[in-house]
Parts: structure tokens; sequence; C-alpha cells
């Protein structure tokens, strides 16, 4: 027997990271009772999204064109590219507006347990790209895990003609000593700079 289709719109929305069985629930009412021109809207942009977006053939992010807008932006600076594991890394980055170089996106870290090496992660691709665009400076912004040094480590090693810098990690602002961890306090301070007054 066939479940309602309430029910499975519901278990539909629990596939969304932290969307437990409530929440599903609350959105999908909100959808069919409150909200049905909201719902065709979200139904018909999901379904082209799904159909059209792929992964720009240069950085590898998601976009509907083989070459994304960061990409194809010629005010952006074209020397200075930032490596990232994923997706959401480049639209953390984007809406802080202090980066406006272009990036390459990993797809994730390296982790022989897994079987993720070089490889996977399109390494390669990033050097060539590195070397055939003249890339004056890569960024490494990969996460302070032990996968994510290694993968930072990895391609510093491999970078051969550009300066190699790896984000800073630290206290965030506002944040108070007493309630951050350890290691944030150490990386805080290896990675600290010089104040200078005029």
């Amino acid at each position: 027997m066939n479940q309602d289709l309430v029910t499975e719109l519901i278990n539909a929305l629990t596939i969304l990271p932290g969307v437990g069985k409530k929440s599903a629930q609350r959105m999908a009412l909100y959808l069919l009772d409150r909200n049905k021109d909201g719902a065709s809207i979200l139904a018909n942009t999901l379904n082209q999204a799904v159909e059209n977006i792929q992964r720009c053939s240069r950085c590898r992010m998601l976009t509907s064109k083989p070459i994304c807008d960061i990409c194809s932006d010629t005010s952006r600076d074209s020397k200075s590219i930032c490596v990232v594991e994923s997706p959401s890394d480049v639209l953390a980055i984007e809406s802080t507006g202090g980066f406006r170089g272009k990036y390459f996106v990993l797809l994730g870290r390296l982790s022989p347990i897994d079987n993720i090496g070089p490889e996977d992660l399109g390494i390669d691709d990033l050097l060539k790209i590195i070397d055939s665009e003249d890339i004056k400076e890569v960024i490494l912004a990969t996460s302070s895990t032990v996968e994510g040094d290694a993968t930072a480590i990895f391609i510093k090693d491999h970078v051969k003609n550009a300066m190699v810098s790896r984000i800073s990690y630290g206290i965030p602002i506002g944040g108070e000593l007493e309630y951050v961890d350890g290691t944030t306090i150490a990386r805080a301070i290896e990675g600290r700079v010089e104040i200078n007054v005029d």
C-alpha cells in the first residue's frame, strides 16, 4: 500500500541536513497549507537545479554554466587562487567579500583510510591551472583537521612557481579565551601577526 503524499513529503524533507521529523513536518504543512505558490516555485526550482547544475570545468564549483560566474569574471584577481574542500566553502568565503581571486574546489580532503588520494581530489588539475594560468599565490583554505592539514601540506609540496599560504585559524570575533578550546588557542598563537601602529 502506498504512503500518503503528506507522509512522503515529510520523509523526503528529512534528507536535508539538520532537518528532523518535527522540522520536516512543520515545513511540509506550511508549504501545503499556507504557501502552495511557494511550494510550486520550490519544486520547480529544485527540479531545474537537479537537471541543469553541473561542475565548472575550471574550478569544479556548482554552476548551471560550463564556466562559473567567478571563473569568468575578468574583474577578479586571476593570479590568486584559493583552494577549498567544498562548494559551501566558496560560498562562505564569498559572503565575506574579503577575497577577489579565483577558486579550486577539491571536493574532499586526503584520507588514506577512506581511499581518497590526490587523484580523487583533482590535485593534478589544480597544479596544471597554477602553471598554465601563471598563478602567483595559492591560498590553502582546507579544514583544520588532520586530513585537512595533510591535504594542505601535500599541495604545498607540489606547487613549484607560486607563493603558498594557509588561512589562519583562531579566536572568533567577540570570543573570550576561557570559552575557546586549547587547539584553537594554539592555532591562534601560531598564526599571530604583528600589530602595526601608525
